[in-house]
Protein backbone atom coordinates (compact mmCIF):
# COMPACT_ATOMS: atom_id res chain seq x y z
CA UNK A 1 0.00 0.00 0.00
CA UNK A 2 1.34 3.34 -1.15
CA UNK A 3 0.19 6.21 1.24
CA UNK A 4 0.76 9.69 0.60
CA UNK A 5 1.56 12.22 3.23
CA UNK A 6 0.07 15.65 3.00
CA UNK A 7 1.67 17.43 5.84
CA UNK A 8 0.65 21.03 6.91
CA UNK A 9 -1.54 23.79 9.33
CA UNK A 10 -4.49 22.92 7.41
CA UNK A 11 -6.04 26.34 8.80
CA UNK A 12 -8.26 25.47 7.27
CA UNK A 13 -8.15 22.87 4.87
CA UNK A 14 -9.82 23.91 1.30
CA UNK A 15 -10.80 22.69 -1.64
CA UNK A 16 -7.10 22.81 -3.65
CA UNK A 17 -5.94 20.94 -1.04
CA UNK A 18 -8.83 18.38 -1.22
CA UNK A 19 -8.32 18.02 -5.05
CA UNK A 20 -4.97 17.91 -5.22
CA UNK A 21 -4.77 14.30 -3.00
CA UNK A 22 -8.27 13.34 -4.96
CA UNK A 23 -6.22 13.77 -8.30
CA UNK A 24 -2.86 11.69 -6.78
CA UNK A 25 -5.63 9.01 -5.84
CA UNK A 26 -6.85 9.19 -9.27
CA UNK A 27 -3.65 9.23 -11.54
CA UNK A 28 -2.63 6.16 -9.01
CA UNK A 29 0.64 8.35 -8.22
CA UNK A 30 -0.23 6.68 -4.32
CA UNK A 31 -3.30 4.43 -3.02
CA UNK A 32 -4.13 6.78 -0.31
CA UNK A 33 -3.35 9.92 1.11
CA UNK A 34 -3.36 11.17 4.26
CA UNK A 35 -3.72 15.02 5.06
CA UNK A 36 -1.67 14.85 8.44
CA UNK A 37 -2.87 18.02 10.50
CA UNK A 38 -0.03 19.22 11.95
CA UNK A 39 0.13 20.76 15.74
CA UNK A 40 3.01 23.25 15.70
CA UNK A 41 4.74 23.78 12.03
CA UNK A 42 8.76 24.50 12.86
CA UNK A 43 8.07 27.14 10.35
CA UNK A 44 5.00 29.21 11.89
CA UNK A 45 5.84 29.13 15.35
CA UNK A 46 4.26 32.23 16.60
CA UNK A 47 1.10 31.86 14.76
CA UNK A 48 -1.65 33.72 16.09
CA UNK A 49 -4.02 32.84 13.74
CA UNK A 50 -3.76 29.45 14.38
CA UNK A 51 -6.46 27.44 15.22
CA UNK A 52 -6.69 25.08 17.94
CA UNK A 53 -5.68 21.19 17.16
CA UNK A 54 -8.73 20.00 17.24
CA UNK A 55 -10.22 22.22 15.34
CA UNK A 56 -8.55 22.05 12.77
CA UNK A 57 -8.95 18.31 12.45
CA UNK A 58 -12.13 18.42 12.61
CA UNK A 59 -12.46 20.76 9.77
CA UNK A 60 -9.93 18.63 7.95
CA UNK A 61 -12.64 15.87 8.48
CA UNK A 62 -15.79 17.14 7.38
CA UNK A 63 -13.64 18.14 4.49
CA UNK A 64 -12.73 14.73 3.37
CA UNK A 65 -15.73 12.69 4.23
CA UNK A 66 -16.81 11.05 1.65
CA UNK A 67 -14.08 10.95 -0.32
CA UNK A 68 -12.44 8.14 -1.27
CA UNK A 69 -8.48 7.19 -0.46
CA UNK A 70 -8.36 10.60 1.29
CA UNK A 71 -8.30 10.57 5.20
CA UNK A 72 -6.98 13.06 8.01
CA UNK A 73 -4.31 11.62 10.30
CA UNK A 74 -3.92 12.91 14.03
CA UNK A 75 -0.65 11.29 14.05
CA UNK A 76 1.48 14.16 14.67
CA UNK A 77 -0.53 15.65 17.67
CA UNK A 78 0.71 12.35 20.02
CA UNK A 79 4.53 13.36 19.05
CA UNK A 80 6.26 15.85 20.77
CA UNK A 81 6.39 19.51 19.86
CA UNK A 82 7.64 21.26 17.72
CA UNK A 83 6.44 18.31 14.97
CA UNK A 84 9.69 17.80 12.58
CA UNK A 85 8.48 15.54 9.54
CA UNK A 86 11.99 13.11 9.97
CA UNK A 87 10.64 12.52 13.46
CA UNK A 88 7.18 12.06 12.50
CA UNK A 89 7.83 9.81 9.04
CA UNK A 90 9.92 7.34 11.27
CA UNK A 91 7.68 7.19 13.85
CA UNK A 92 5.31 6.33 11.37
CA UNK A 93 7.67 3.46 9.89
CA UNK A 94 7.64 1.59 13.05
CA UNK A 95 3.87 2.17 13.28
CA UNK A 96 2.98 0.91 10.14
CA UNK A 97 5.92 -1.31 8.61
CA UNK A 98 3.70 -2.89 6.26
CA UNK A 99 2.84 0.44 4.02
CA UNK A 100 5.08 2.66 1.69
CA UNK A 101 5.00 6.74 2.66
CA UNK A 102 5.97 8.93 -0.16
CA UNK A 103 6.04 12.83 1.28
CA UNK A 104 3.46 15.03 -0.89
CA UNK A 105 5.06 18.90 -0.84
CA UNK A 106 4.57 22.12 -2.50
CA UNK A 107 7.47 23.33 -4.56
CA UNK A 108 7.57 26.31 -2.28
CA UNK A 109 8.55 23.66 0.61
CA UNK A 110 11.16 22.01 -2.14
CA UNK A 111 12.55 25.42 -2.14
CA UNK A 112 13.35 25.67 1.43
CA UNK A 113 13.42 21.60 1.71
CA UNK A 114 17.24 22.09 2.98
CA UNK A 115 16.77 24.09 5.72
CA UNK A 116 14.18 21.09 7.13
CA UNK A 117 15.57 19.31 10.13
CA UNK A 118 17.56 16.25 8.96
CA UNK A 119 16.70 16.59 5.28
CA UNK A 120 18.54 13.99 3.64
CA UNK A 121 17.55 11.68 6.63
CA UNK A 122 14.03 12.19 5.13
CA UNK A 123 15.53 11.28 1.37
CA UNK A 124 16.76 8.30 2.44
CA UNK A 125 13.67 6.34 3.45
CA UNK A 126 11.24 8.37 1.28
CA UNK A 127 10.19 9.43 -2.05
CA UNK A 128 9.30 13.04 -2.37
CA UNK A 129 6.53 13.95 -4.82
CA UNK A 130 6.67 17.39 -5.76
CA UNK A 131 3.51 19.83 -6.77
CA UNK A 132 3.62 23.06 -8.15
CA UNK A 133 3.23 26.17 -6.87
CA UNK A 134 2.78 29.83 -8.48
CA UNK A 135 6.16 31.56 -8.11
CA UNK A 136 8.42 28.60 -7.63
CA UNK A 137 9.61 26.74 -10.90
CA UNK A 138 11.36 23.65 -10.91
CA UNK A 139 13.59 22.48 -13.68
CA UNK A 140 12.99 18.74 -13.02
CA UNK A 141 16.08 18.08 -14.60
CA UNK A 142 18.02 19.65 -11.17
CA UNK A 143 16.23 17.07 -8.70
CA UNK A 144 18.06 14.28 -7.24
CA UNK A 145 17.29 10.31 -6.70
CA UNK A 146 14.44 9.62 -5.23
CA UNK A 147 12.75 13.11 -6.22
CA UNK A 148 9.68 13.51 -8.62
CA UNK A 149 7.54 16.59 -9.90
CA UNK A 150 4.17 15.31 -10.17
CA UNK A 151 2.32 17.95 -13.15
CA UNK A 152 -0.88 18.38 -11.01
CA UNK A 153 -3.11 21.29 -12.24
CA UNK A 154 -2.67 24.37 -9.71
CA UNK A 155 -5.42 25.46 -7.58
CA UNK A 156 -5.19 29.20 -6.76
CA UNK A 157 -6.54 29.30 -2.95
CA UNK A 158 -4.77 30.14 -0.12
CA UNK A 159 -5.97 29.17 3.42
CA UNK A 160 -4.20 33.05 4.52
CA UNK A 161 -6.18 34.72 1.96
CA UNK A 162 -9.76 32.82 3.48
CA UNK A 163 -8.55 33.56 6.76
CA UNK A 164 -8.16 37.36 5.89
CA UNK A 165 -11.56 37.02 3.51
CA UNK A 166 -13.72 35.94 6.65
CA UNK A 167 -12.18 38.18 9.55
CA UNK A 168 -12.90 41.25 6.48
CA UNK A 169 -16.28 39.62 5.68
CA UNK A 170 -15.65 39.48 2.20
CA UNK A 171 -15.80 35.35 1.86
CA UNK A 172 -18.72 34.31 0.22
CA UNK A 173 -17.53 30.42 0.10
CA UNK A 174 -14.99 29.97 -2.67
CA UNK A 175 -12.69 27.40 -1.65
CA UNK A 176 -14.39 25.99 1.41
CA UNK A 177 -16.35 22.88 1.08
CA UNK A 178 -20.15 23.80 2.27
CA UNK A 179 -19.45 21.75 5.21
CA UNK A 180 -16.33 23.40 6.33
CA UNK A 181 -17.59 26.53 5.33
CA UNK A 182 -20.72 25.97 7.69
CA UNK A 183 -18.66 24.90 10.79
CA UNK A 184 -16.44 27.85 10.70
CA UNK A 185 -19.69 30.42 10.66
CA UNK A 186 -21.10 28.17 13.39
CA UNK A 187 -18.36 28.31 15.64
CA UNK A 188 -17.39 32.01 14.70
CA UNK A 189 -13.64 30.73 13.52
CA UNK A 190 -11.52 33.38 12.11
CA UNK A 191 -13.22 36.86 13.05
Amino acid sequence: MVTGLFGGSFNPIHTGHIRLGQWLVGKGIVDELWFLVSPLNPFKQGDNDLLADEARLQLARLAVKEKPGLQVSDFEMHLPRPSYMVHTLEKLRQTYPEREFRLVIGADNWARFPQWKESEEILRHHELLIYPRPGYPIDPETLTCGVRLINTPQFDISSTQIRHDIRSGRYHGRGLTPAVWKEIKQKGYYL
